[in-house]
């Protein structure tokens, strides 16, 4: 993103703004790193933050390239002069940091870095990252550091608030969780409260049936027909709880960004590569993007879980004033004719529900052998 050095007040507030707008906590470290860059125009910065474990939970660089960065390798430990940026929590300004004799060497396919300025990032008595600096961009007469002790300033306001923006985008991330769990335990309650009674009932008179089957086949017969009603109601009750239970991240993040992070995830967890792109995609009504997350989880789910495949695609894309979700894999397939022939495979029962509930229409195309691609498109506000 370095254009070149800029100074004054205008350069910090443009940093500074930056930073405060993001709330993931890997985007604010990447905003960080790269306002600290371009700011005192230097060649190379990173930035890590500690593990319990002598390594780094995360590190983020900007100026090497991701071709580069994959060649250097695992992420450093918690050593030479990084670890006392860590224990000593002290600005380190070095004019070559090769000679200084807590250097311990890096890997072959390090860039070469001479002058250099870092320091910790401190939330009060913590440190909770260590941010730094490598070849400033200007002339170095007699091997002397480029860094100034005018940058040593500039980087510790910067490394103030960047203190002040990690920690809200950890609390932020934080509060995430929490709404989370808040609406797991308050669904638990709907169920509980919606469903139990239900069940307790059906429970019951299933075993009046069982009781009457020799000796009242009539009666029998018709508690039987009562155990298919309390079963019926018991359904709607637990799809209305869920239905209502609206995910978390798509009031905050849409439904784009909210595929994308799921996806990652199962891409990371799953032997299976699976990926995901979006084309144009407007934001929709509510119901149409909750829909179209629950479809894409349920197709995802069977894929991953009962297809066998190597690859799941997923695709969101524009389509007039609505969208259309794809979700293709190259498992196992099946006969989708056979499989309503048979009353099976509930996932594409309900997934068929969600899709007519906001006025779309769902699609399967699969076949033994031959993969599966399931469909769907809704229409917008």
């Amino acid at each position: 993103m370095s254009q070149g050095p800029r100074s004054g007040l205008a350069a910090v507030s443009s940093a500074l703004l930056a930073m405060s707008r993001h709330l993931e906590v890997r985007d604010v470290l990447k905003t960080i790193v790269a306002s600290a860059r371009e700011l005192l125009d230097a060649q190379y910065a990173a930035l890590g933050v500690p593990d319990d474990h002598g390594g780094f939970a995360q590190f983020v660089v900007d100026g090497v390239s991701d071709q580069q960065w994959k060649a250097i390798g695992p992420l450093p430990r918690q050593h030479g002069i990084l670890a006392a940026m860590l224990r000593e929590a002290k600005v380190e300004r070095l004019a070559d940091v090769r000679k200084d004799p807590r250097f311990e060497g890096w890997p072959s396919a390090h860039p070469d870095m001479s002058d250099f300025l870092g320091l910790p990032i401190r939330d009060g008595d913590d440190v909770i990252g260590a941010l730094f600096l490598a070849n400033k961009n200007c002339p170095k007469p007699d091997g002397s550091c480029g860094f100034t002790a005018e940058d040593e300033e500039l980087l510790s306001i910067l490394a103030q608030h960047a203190a002040i923006a990690l920690t809200n985008a950890r609390l932020y991330e934080r509060s995430r969780e929490l709404t989370i769990a808040e609406e797991r335990s308050r669904l638990a309650h709907e169920l509980h409260d919606a469903v139990a009674q239900k069940l307790f009932s059906l429970r019951l008179t299933a075993q009046a049936a069982a009781a009457l089957v020799d000796r009242d086949p009539a009666r029998a017969k018709g508690e039987l027909h009562q155990v298919a009603v309390l079963a019926a109601e018991a359904a709607d009750e637990l799809r209305a709880a869920v239905v209502e239970l609206r995910p978390a991240a798509l009031d905050e993040d849409g439904l784009v960004a909210t595929l994308r992070t799921q996806i990652q995830v199962l891409d990371r967890a799953h032997t299976a590569r699976v990926t995901f792109d979006s084309c144009g995609v407007r934001a929709l009504p509510a119901a149409q993007e909750e829909a179209l997350l629950r479809v894409a989880q349920e197709a995802l789910h069977n894929a991953l879980r009962h297809s066998g495949a190597d690859h799941v695609d997923v695709t969101l894309a524009r389509r007039g004033s609505g969208a259309v979700l794809r979700v293709t894999d190259d498992g196992s397939g099946f006969d989708p004719t056979q499989t309503r022939r048979a009353g099976r495979h509930l996932g594409l029962v309900s997934m068929r529900d969600r899709a007519s509930g906001v006025g779309g229409a769902l699609t399967v195309e699969s076949a033994p052998g031959k993969g599966t691609t399931i469909e769907m498109e809704v229409p917008g506000g």
